[in-house]
């Protein structure tokens, strides 16, 4: 099978339909397919609905998807690094589903491993826990919380073989292997491609079964929040 495409256009061509649920990996700006991400401006495919901890940042990331209006749901843990993400909400003119960090991890973990739904007692008591079945284990109370299953996945790794396999870069990682897990169809951007045979098998962090295409390219890796220290002799 062929795995490696020349452009995100390309690797997205024949995957993406408007009303479509995608888990996207990245965390604040760190690890975001970015590529993929212009791609799905550039096609303009609407009415989507994106799992994914954050929505970027104003004109970066799934904040240019925001700014096209191509976003009808979020399904997310924070959203204050976004002022349109805030306008958009507030107007009424995107939904959100909240869900705890750990829960939307879990959710998505869930559904890579064919588990429709698990209990966790976070977000019992609060706004989260409303309209979902509670049940009690061991004298404790937990809510059902459903897995994620996505349309597609689109994901950013360090480095990856035309198998699939993938390796991320520290606290790159971060949501991508599980968001990568639970879709249909995962597309991965990389900054390298190597030899098949020369990743270290006990070194990779998500395996090729999971990712079905795959690209190379270069990355702004844009800094979400930068803090300085003045210098001494200023």
């Amino acid at each position: 099978m062929k795995k490696v495409y020349a452009t995100a256009s390309e690797a997205l061509d024949g995957v993406l339909h408007d009303g479509m649920l995608i888990a996207a990996g990245g965390f604040g700006l760190c690890g975001i397919p970015e590529l993929l991400i212009d791609a799905l401006v550039e096609s303009g495919v609407k009415d989507l609905t994106i799992a994914s901890n954050n929505a970027g940042v104003d004109g970066f990331g799934l904040g240019k998807l925001l700014e096209t209006r191509q976003i009808k749901k979020m399904m997310s843990s924070y959203v204050g690094e976004n002022a349109e993400f805030m306008r958009q909400y507030l107007s009424g003119e995107l939904e959100l589903e909240f869900n705890p960090q750990g829960t939307l991890a879990e959710r998505m973990r869930a559904g890579g491993a064919g588990i429709p739904g698990f209990y966790t007692k976070t977000g019992v008591g609060t706004v989260i826990a409303e309209g979902k079945e509670h049940k009690e284990f061991r004298g404790e109370t937990y809510i059902l919380e459903e897995g994620i299953f996505a349309d597609l996945s689109i994901v950013k790794a360090w480095k990856a073989d035309d198998t699939g396999n993938l390796v991320f870069r520290k606290t790159a990682r971060n949501f991508n292997p599980a968001a990568a897990m639970c879709g249909k169809i995962c597309v991965a951007e990389v900054e390298e491609i190597v030899p098949r045979g020369s990743l270290d098998p006990d070194l990779i962090h998500l395996p090729g079964i999971y990712v079905h295409r795959l690209i190379q390219g270069d990355h702004e890796k844009r800094i979400e929040q930068r803090t300085v220290r003045k210098r001494e002799d200023a």
